[in-house]
């Protein structure tokens, strides 16, 4: 389907983007350290169809996976579900649609657009037992707020919700900088580890990617306070050099 292709090609996209994502062939998923990815906006065209509510949702779960977001990760792929539906339900199966994801502040906003600005979607009071009737009273629910944003041609509906981050995620606080703080708490228990451990190849490829993401860590905190990565590089090259090379 259109969608499947789309979503391939989103995910070899972000798998580009960030060096510290593994793939776990076995659990046949993604795994990643929280806040790896920038949140930078990002949209999806698509055609309303039901068959596509799941590839949508596999790709907003990768996401917020990316972004450090696992938090409200099955609220937003619910609300993602109910857009859509509503789009297929009064504008009509197979409308030119698109996904919006992007950060307003510390909210996860979360919008669907549509060519149909005639067809508003209204909050009814539907029986809790009622099969239909309850999209947007479940977004009004479980999301801090909705609403609609009508242009010419076109109307996006949109949600937000509430996260965990601060206004100082990205910069001197986050993910990231906890776990370089924490690496550093524990730098001095490293001579107490094995000096000849016998890794198998998987056990070394892990304790590889390892430590490359310990090491892109430890630089997002030295940037944080000032330092130039680049040249903190340089320098823990020259003594790996000097420790390495016979005298």
């Amino acid at each position: 389907m259109e969608l499947s292709l789309k979503l391939l090609v989103a995910v070899r996209s972000l798998s580009a983007q960030s060096t510290t994502v593994s793939v776990s062939e076995e659990a046949g998923h993604i795994m990643e350290c929280a806040g790896c990815m920038p949140r930078r906006a990002w949209e999806l065209p698509f055609l309303a169809q039901a068959e596509e509510v799941a590839a949508l949702r596999r790709l907003l779960r990768l996401h917020l996976e990316l972004w450090g977001l696992q938090e409200v990760s099955e609220v937003a792929q619910l609300c993602v579900s109910e857009l859509v539906a509503n789009v297929i339900k009064h504008v009509g199966p197979a409308t030119p649609t698109t996904l919006a994801v992007f950060m307003n502040g510390t909210r996860l906003r979360i919008e669907v657009h549509d060519p149909d600005p005639r067809v508003l979607p209204v909050l009814t009071d539907a029986d809790s037992d009622a099969e239909t009737g309850r999209g947007m009273a479940l977004i009004e629910a479980i999301t801090d707020r909705w609403g609609v944003d009508l242009t010419a041609g076109r109307k996006a509906t949109w949600c937000e919700l509430g996260t965990s981050l601060t206004a100082d995620d990205g910069h001197t606080t986050g993910p990231r900088m906890a776990r370089a703080v924490h690496v550093l708490g524990l730098y001095t228990d490293v001579a107490k580890l094995p000096q000849r451990s016998r890794l198998t190849r998987l056990g070394t490829a892990v304790a590889e990617e390892t430590a490359i993401n310990v090491i892109a860590d430890l630089l997002h905190w030295l940037g944080a306070h000032g330092r130039d990565p680049d040249a903190i590089l340089e320098q823990a090259q020259a003594h790996f050099q000097a420790e390495v090379e016979p005298r």
